[in-house]
């Protein structure tokens, strides 16, 4: 049995309980978890391997420790969001300007009056290119965001939302490099990591190296085939089809990226391979809301920021994941496909497991991480169950 490290306060204890359910029933390897409840840490948890073995390879499993980091996938996507809108707050961005008024080579293809805010909420049309990228070219950055400004869009912009799995992390991070001339993780580190004193990197500097985990596959539990998908196109049948635009989203990357390669870590590729631990993705969401603790209990966000983080923007079917999803400017919203603790609540997960989010009607700010890469982008059964533990504690018969 696997021994849960860390702390809960008083009245969580069900929070424990679930977390150590995720590697008793759902296959966990690997996690740490952390919440952040109305200006207090409330749990700060973590067990099993941040390296698990491989295949009897030749590393062996290194423990997760209390300052243990792992890739977090797209959950970098809502720190990308973040420092965003952050910019849109200072008036250094206007979300309903043209992307060619800070880019002008992104007016090719027609996208001449396509606004920052369909980028922000998954309506530009631009979630595949026609020539997939490889390794190099993503790693120089450049090359990339010449193709998705080059790239026509998919679907007339505006007219309906689809997931950008990797293009969302180039098309907003190149809008906030124009305007700040600084990466968009030079910027996140700044401007909010920096000052908050938060373990998240977008682009991992090479001191920090040692402390970050391996991600590994793992199957689908049984417990996760609950999900309602539309039944045509089914969602198997997206995966499968090598013409679809899912699987041309995701293969934006020709072959993808391996997340455990160095250099990969090091770049910057905001849409899939940011690092960081579970207590800072949870404070960093508890900051927006000014839910945390220090300089995290004043809200980075006002109210006009929040309101835009929170706003359904894109809700429907999504033409990339074939489920029903709904979007805020950057952020996944509440959903029983993409589901957090009330209607509230907004954040972001990533595939194969991750999630981070607030909720400001809670005063919650919420991180899971793990090195245990199950299918999917949305719903997964090791972080609904500890959101039904959570709900259990702070709204007590509701949960």
């Amino acid at each position: 049995m696997v021994e849960i490290q860390g702390e809960v306060a008083a009245g969580f204890e069900p929070v424990r309980a679930a977390f150590a359910r995720n590697f008793r029933d759902h296959g966990e390897l690997g996690a740490a978890f952390a919440l952040y409840h109305q200006g207090r840490k409330v749990a700060d948890l973590w067990a099993g391997d941040a390296r698990p073995e491989v295949g009897g390879g030749p590393d062996p499993a290194v423990a997760w420790e209390a300052g243990s980091a792992q890739v977090l996938r797209s959950v970098t996507k809502g720190l990308v969001a973040g420092a965003a809108l952050l910019l849109a707050q200072r008036g250094e961005l206007d979300l309903d300007a043209p992307v060619a008024e800070y880019w002008p080579e992104f007016k090719a293809a027609g996208k001449d009056r396509l606004p920052v805010r369909w980028l922000l909420s998954h309506r530009a049309g631009l979630p595949a290119l026609d020539r997939p990228l490889v390794r190099e070219q993503v790693l120089a950055w450049e090359p990339a965001v010449a193709a998705v400004a080059a790239q026509a869009p998919s679907w007339e912009p505006g007219s309906a939302h689809g997931y950008h799995p990797y293009t969302y992390g180039w098309l907003v991070g190149e809008v906030v490099r124009r305007v700040t001339g600084r990466t968009v993780g030079r910027y996140f580190a700044e401007e909010v990591a920096g000052p908050l004193g938060l373990d998240l990197w977008i682009g991992l500097p090479a001191g920090e190296a040692g402390r970050v985990g391996r991600l590994v596959d793992l199957p689908a539990p049984a417990a996760a085939a609950g999900l309602k998908l539309r039944p045509k196109p089914s969602v198997a049948q997206a995966y499968q089809d090598p013409q679809s635009l899912t699987v041309r989203a995701f293969g934006a990357v020709a072959g993808g990226l391996d997340l455990n390669d160095p250099a990969v870590r090091a770049a910057e590729v905001p849409g899939a391979n940011g690092i960081g631990t579970a207590r800072a993705v949870a404070r960093y969401y508890a900051a927006l809301i000014g839910a945390g603790d220090g300089p995290a209990g004043r809200p980075l966000f006002t109210a006009d920021t929040l309101a835009a983080a929170a706003v359904s923007d894109s809700d429907g079917p999504d033409r990339v994941l074939v489920v029903n999803t709904r979007f805020g400017h950057g952020f996944f919203r509440h959903h029983p496909t993409s589901p957090m603790t009330s209607p509230a609540a907004f954040g972001h997960p990533g595939r194969g497991g991750a999630l981070g989010f607030a909720d400001p009607e809670l005063g919650l700010g919420f991180g899971y991480v793990t090195c245990g890469m199950q299918p999917g982008v949305t719903g997964d059964v090791r972080s609904r169950g500890l959101i039904e533990a959570v709900r259990a504690c702070v709204l007590p018969g509701r949960g």
